[in-house]
């Protein structure tokens, strides 16, 4: 059995698991640590200690696109842009990626992991329980920064599962689903600690992202599959787009999804921040 044969991880690996992969060296790690708070917390961490041979995905620099580049706070990136950051960590069409962070995977692993989706690549996966995970097994991890690679990485998005906030609008009024990730006190209106406007899309449905973890960890793919199936009221998830503040956690539902056996739901790529931008749009408040 070759390694590509034991690391065709599409959705979820477990710590061990990826520790047996590494042993081979077919497997590229990236730490997506990030603080929204604090940008440089997540890059000054990984130099500290990471998953040994990680590399680093800064969500701002490498997960998005420049300011005003397009909707809202972390503007998904160009496929020029992403292809290079992906050459740079030397990874090709068919290596196996394995994202984590220290944040249940939603800052932003998930962001990772749907970039890569997005594009067409298949063997990409999060690390379940993340970098705590990681360091209660006593999992080796070193501070080395790997040199850049050159693979020659060319992205070509599926532009059609992502929606920008005309199309979200036009979503909407043909009758299909909107998922919001985000905490139930920030979907209401009542707190909205960094967005100008409080409140959420009207027609969107409330499911915070921290929903699909237990414990830090995914919940079991048939709790998921029966929870989604339960939000998703009978249609499929391809009439489904998940949204958040910015387009990041919005991806941890993907992934959630993706994992239950049910794939197949768009991004909101500008999400709460880019729907914003355009003050004629209708904003609700109140819970779902």
């Amino acid at each position: 059995m070759t390694s590509s044969d034991r690391t065709g991880w599409t959705t979820l690996v477990d710590p061990d698991a990826l520790a047996a992969a590494l042993v081979d060296g077919e497997v590229v790690v990236v730490d997506a640590r990030f603080s929204l708070a604090d940008p440089g917390a997540g890059e000054d961490a990984y130099r500290m200690s990471h998953v040994a041979g990680a590399r680093y995905a800064h969500l701002d620099r490498d997960l998005s696109g420049p300011p005003g580049s397009g909707e809202g706070r972390h503007p998904w990136p160009a496929a020029e842009a992403f292809g290079q950051v992906l050459s740079a960590w030397g990874v090709t069409p068919g290596t196996q990626v394995v994202a984590y962070d220290d944040a249940g995977g939603a800052l932003a692993a998930a962001r990772l992991w749907c970039l890569m989706r997005m594009a067409g690549h298949q063997r990409v996966a999060v690390l379940d329980g993340g970098w705590a995970g990681w360091q209660q097994r006593g999992l080796p991890v070193d501070s080395h920064v790997p040199p850049p690679g050159r693979s020659g990485y060319r992205v070509q998005f599926d532009d059609a599962a992502l929606l920008d906030s005309a199309r979200l609008q036009r979503h909407l009024a043909a009758g299909r689903g909107v998922v919001d990730a985000r905490a139930p006190e920030r979907f209401s209106g009542d707190v909205e600690p960094i967005d100008r406007v409080a409140g959420h899309v009207p027609g969107a449905v409330n499911r915070p992202f921290s929903d699909n973890l237990d414990d830090g960890r995914f919940k079991p793919p048939a709790r998921l599959a029966d929870e989604f199936g339960t939000l998703l009221a009978g249609r499929p998830a391809s009439d489904w787009v998940a949204m958040c503040g910015s387009g990041v956690t919005a991806c941890h539902h993907l992934l959630a999804m993706a994992h239950a056996g049910l794939p197949g739901a768009g991004l909101a790529t500008g999400s709460w921040s880019g729907w914003i931008e355009d003050p004629a749009r209708p904003v609700a408040r109140g819970p779902a």
